[in-house]
Formats: structure tokens, sequence, C-alpha cells
């Protein structure tokens, strides 16, 4: 799930790695690629076959990740209006939401005004 692959790469950008490799799906694509839409991840590659699919990413010279909050869980789903985003941490953080088209920031969903599931916060 997203969550696991959020920390992962936290906590390899404060162990200075290089890059990661984990495990291929649909949403931790998505997620992946919104964040190197946001400059905290440099490049984003695909590798592998059907079953064997990794997602390799690598983040050498990009924006740290100082800070995650999680906002919904398999327990709980809040969702939102376009008129409940805001800026976060005073517009240095990105809100993710999921929206019927794709996932995008609270910024662009507010631009397009879309609604949908808040997933996490990050700065």
């Amino acid at each position: 799930m997203y969550i696991d692959l959020l920390i992962k790469i936290k906590n390899a950008q404060r162990a200075r790695k290089i890059s990661i490799k984990t495990r291929y799906s649909k949403m931790d694509l998505a997620v992946v690629e919104l964040l190197k839409r946001c400059n905290f991840l440099k490049d984003v590659e695909v590798k592998g076959r059907s079953a064997k699919k990794i997602i390799e990413v690598s983040f050498e010279n990009a924006r740290p990740i100082n800070g995650i909050k999680f906002l919904s869980r398999p327990s709980r789903l809040l969702y939102g209006g376009y008129n409940d985003f805001r800026k976060v941490k005073e517009g240095l953080g990105f809100l993710v939401i999921s929206t019927s088209s794709g996932l995008m920031t609270g910024y662009e969903a507010r631009k397009k005004k879309l609604g949908g599931q808040l997933l996490f916060e990050i700065w």
C-alpha cells in the first residue's frame, strides 16, 4: 500500500540512500509519479514483467521529505469537497487527494473543482 511506500522513501532519504526498489502496484506508481511532479523524487522507473514488476525510485538532489500526515486509513476514510482544501504548512507542503480523475494535489483539485478522498499531507 502507498503508506508503506512513503515511509520507505522517507527513511531512505534520511539514511542518504540514492535509490530504492519496491513492489509494483498501480496506486504506488500513481503516488510516486505525483511526488516526482512535486519535486520530492528525481526519477521513477518501472522494471520487470507482469508478476515480477518493481518500481525503482531515485531521489538524489531532490527535495527531502520532512514529514507526512496520513489522513485516511483503511478503517476511516475521509472525504472532502474542493472548498475544504487549504494550504499545507503555509504553502510548503502538498495535500494529496484521490479523485475521479486520478491522484492530484489539493491545489490542482481546487482548480478543477473536484473533491475526493483525502489521502495524506506531505511537506
